[in-house]
């Protein structure tokens, strides 16, 4: 890939930017030097005085913004990166943190990177504090973190994330034994895939395999091999890599999708494709295999989408699937409910939804970071 590749997938990162920014991003209560995100487009009155408090899609759009200030540093973006971060704390009833671990580690990657990337008094707290959180909530008797405090529910959506931010803050060891557990709990033996999580002590399993499931666990163990250099994560993401491939792309496009939280599942393990793409060690066969073979679904899942966006006032509006027509959201109908469970549904029409707006700006991110790589 040439620098020409690299340049078409910045202009169509920029133009996602563009979308989501002109779209969704709004002050927190008219209050000045304050942005979040509005969870839909066209929004309702509720969504747009942020009555309803999306925690995790807050911590990815941090995460996009950090993406476009990586890409093309430039004081619009840096202090974007800092008015979320601050408006996030604000919006969030108890500081920077709650009681649910898969969200808790899911902003600590955000500022995590915001940091390391571009500093900030903000994220320097908020990390601390989350960091804090997340390893007084691991249980040595289980080898993870619970999904939220109180639960005996010990799913990939917490454990994964957490993690790769343990990881990046320099507690290898603690990552590692999260890894072992995840690959020793909840790998089908089947499919190869990783399971959605594990009742303990019981030992039920809830069974499905989302997508950011294996975009996390290979996250994570691409981390460990890069950090401990020990053999066996670079196995692991070759498996799971294989099985990604085999039962969740169609040549080589990432399938399926939705709204509502489910919006946000593909993008995610889009963005930890890239990853293994640049970062996996190794130079025999099988490591640049891999490299090659995760950079190639995030090119063509890219392609897919752009091709398949819709045009709106010159900025682009992504599929729930990247193998279909997006579809114009021409009302509020069915705008996404928070369940009895804590998530939240898609709308009518999904493509109204943040989440999958902000998984096309992760993809447009992701393919620019592989071209930029030559991949």
């Amino acid at each position: 890939m040439g620098r020409m590749d690299a340049d078409i997938w910045a202009q169509r990162a920029d133009a996602a930017e563009r979308a989501v920014i002109s779209r969704h991003l709004r002050r927190l209560w008219a209050l000045p030097g304050t942005d979040l995100g509005v969870a839909g487009w066209p929004a309702t009155r509720p969504e747009r005085l942020f009555f309803t408090w999306n925690y995790w899609w807050q911590a990815h759009l941090l995460d996009c913004v950090v993406d476009a200030a990586t890409r093309e540093p430039n004081q619009h973006r840096l202090t974007r990166v800092a008015r979320l971060a601050r408006s996030h704390r604000m919006r969030n009833a108890t500081g920077w943190t709650n009681n649910y671990y898969d969200d808790m580690a899911w902003l600590t990657l955000a500022l995590e990177r915001a940091l390391r990337t571009h500093g900030g008094a903000e994220a320097r707290s908020g990390l601390k504090a989350l960091e804090q959180a997340l390893m007084s909530g691991w249980q040595p008797e289980i080898g993870a973190v619970p999904w939220r405090k109180g639960t005996d529910f010990f799913n990939t959506p917490a454990n994964a994330p957490a993690a790769i931010a343990l990881a990046r803050l320099g507690h290898h060891d603690r990552a590692g034994q999260i890894a072992d557990f995840l690959d020793e709990k909840l790998r089908d033996e089947k499919s190869g895939l990783i399971l959605d999580g594990i009742h303990l002590p019981s030992g039920k399993i809830e069974n499905p395999t989302f997508t950011y499931c294996q975009g996390t666990v290979l996250g994570l163990e691409t981390e460990l091999a890069v950090h401990t250099g020990d053999a066996k994560h670079a196995e692991r993401v070759r498996k799971l890599l294989t099985a990604v491939t085999e039962h969740m792309t169609d040549r080589n496009i990432v399938t399926g999708g939705g709204g509502g939280d489910g919006g946000l599942f593909n993008g995610i393990l889009i963005r930890y494709l890239a990853l293994v793409a640049i970062m996996l060690p190794g130079q025999d066969a099988a490591d640049q295999a891999a490299r090659t073979a995760a950079a190639a679904i995030v090119r063509t899942s890219a392609e897919s989408a752009w091709e398949h966006r819709l045009q709106v006032e010159d900025a682009p509006l992504f599929s729930a699937d990247w193998t279909e027509a997006a579809r114009l959201p021409t009302g509020t109908a069915g705008a996404g409910k928070f369940t009895s469970g804590g998530s939240v549904t898609a709308s009518s029409i999904p493509e109204r939804d943040l989440s999958v707006q902000l998984s096309g700006w992760m993809l447009m991110e992701a393919a620019h970071v592989v071209t930029a790589a030559g991949l």
